[in-house]
């Protein structure tokens, strides 16, 4: 039996790790609701290559 709802899959990517030039990319795979969260997910997140919590938001 297949899953129906309105639950979908969403990639959050960090902001600050552009700016900082070191390679490399931090990403997380979350789901979000999207009847209720409309708009683009921002949420803090653990970046391992700057060692810090920073912003990251919803790509595509």
């Amino acid at each position: 039996m297949a899953k129906k709802g309105n639950r979908i899959q969403v990639i959050l990517e960090c902001t600050e790790h552009k700016e900082s030039g070191k390679p490399g990319t931090s990403r997380y795979i979350t789901t979000k609701n999207k009847k209720n969260t409309t708009d683009r997910l921002e949420l803090k997140k653990y970046n391992p290559i700057l060692k810090k919590m920073t912003l990251h938001k919803e790509i595509k």
